[in-house]
């Protein structure tokens, strides 16, 4: 191979290298989903079926959207928790209408606030009548006893910590104690006071998004992650209670790229 012919064969495969790079950080990581599944019940019967919808973050109605949609509504969960940033502008609600009018209605969801619906000024009221309209419940610092399959569970939604005003003491406030309680929090972070103020309260689990696992990742290393991720990055923290899994989420902020941290849905068994 003559010297001009390898330098020619370096500078394509540099070329090529660069972009596959661009097209998995501009498409594949944002939107070919990956879908994890878990399953954490006690035993084989009543098993509830969770999906965590976290960071949307959503401008219009993409086909990925779409089949996110499709998806859930095959897979017929017990509940859809959404944690938070779905929204950044009061305008956009319109969207995340359009997304959740996709899910059958029927489905029990609920919903947290991220930092964005508060950097963004979004309008709660509004958001939270959008989300009543589709039959999803926005807790804030608030919660919920319901029975599925004669299980009773017990949802706790907190507040987001760095936008909003995250109060675990208030989100426990008249909670009727079950032997299945979910805590949904934006910001991973609070999972530290949660740990220190709990009150001998059994949480099961403890829902998180809000890091987008980096969004861009080298190696692993996550060069940057948003006030708020504490020491935590993505996927389960088990080493001490209360056991907590940080979705890597399904939007972008700030740059609309992922490298090394595919967007993500979450389904768990519990």
């Amino acid at each position: 191979m003559s010297s001009l012919t390898r330098r020619k064969f370096i500078k394509n495969g540099v070329l090529a290298s660069i972009g596959l790079v661009l097209l998995d950080s501009l498409w594949f990581e944002k939107y070919i989903i990956d879908w994890n599944y878990f399953d954490i019940s006690k035993n084989t019967e009543n098993k509830i079926k969770i999906i965590q919808i976290t960071d949307l973050h959503i401008d219009s109605i993409q086909y990925f959207h779409k089949s996110i949609a499709k998806k859930i509504n095959r897979l017929k969960p017990d509940l859809v928790f959404i944690t938070g940033d779905s929204v950044d502008k009061t305008e956009k609600i319109k969207a995340l209408n359009e997304f959740l009018k996709l899910i059958d209605h029927s489905i029990q969801k609920y919903a947290i606030t991220g930092n964005w619906e508060y950097w963004g000024d979004v309008n709660l009221s509004e958001l939270k009548e959008t989300y009543s309209n589709n039959n999803c419940i926005l807790l804030i610092n608030e919660n919920r006893n319901i029975i599925i399959r004669n299980r009773e569970i017990s949802i706790i939604g907190i507040d987001d910590f760095v936008g909003g005003t995250a109060n675990f003491n208030k989100s426990i406030e008249n909670l009727k104690q079950t032997n299945t309680n979910i805590v949904l929090s934006h910001c991973p972070e609070y999972r530290d006071v949660i740990s220190k103020e709990n009150r001998n309260i059994n949480i099961d689990l403890v829902l998180s998004g809000h890091t987008h696992g980096g969004q861009i990742t080298l190696l692993g290393f996550a060069p940057f992650k948003p006030r708020g991720s504490g020491r935590y990055l993505k996927g389960w923290y088990k080493q001490t209670e209360p056991k907590m899994y940080v979705s890597k989420g399904v939007g972008t902020s700030m740059l609309p790229i992922r490298f090394g941290a595919r967007a993500e849905i979450v389904e768990i068994d519990i």
